[in-house]
């Protein structure tokens, strides 16, 4: 795939990026690139590769969902809270209704 100078301004159109004309004739060169890399890619036999996220394996580390009853560090002190609140409801803070 080649990448003319029509086809970068209609890019820097889309992005709404205003570009000179000496910018654009500077891009067409590193589009036509980037565009020769990815096909590089496409060509490299992949078959038998597991899909990862990552080279080494990763493993998400949990806390306990419960709630610090550390007056300190949070958690525990909902009423003092909501005491300071215009309109509380149900242990909530209360805001007004938004229909655009």
């Amino acid at each position: 795939m080649s990448v003319d100078r029509a086809t970068v301004a209609k890019i820097a159109s889309l992005a709404r990026i205003n570009m000179s004309e000496a910018d654009l004739d500077t891009m067409v060169p590193e589009f036509n690139t980037i565009l020769n890399f990815v096909d590089q890619l496409s060509e490299v036999d992949v078959s038998g590769v597991e899909p990862m996220t990552a080279v080494i394996p990763n493993k998400l580390r949990l806390r306990a969902d419960a709630v610090n009853a550390d007056p300190l560090t949070g958690g525990g002190i909902r009423d003092k809270i909501l005491a300071n609140a215009p309109v509380a409801e149900h242990g909530f803070f209360g805001v007004p209704k938004v229909i655009e």
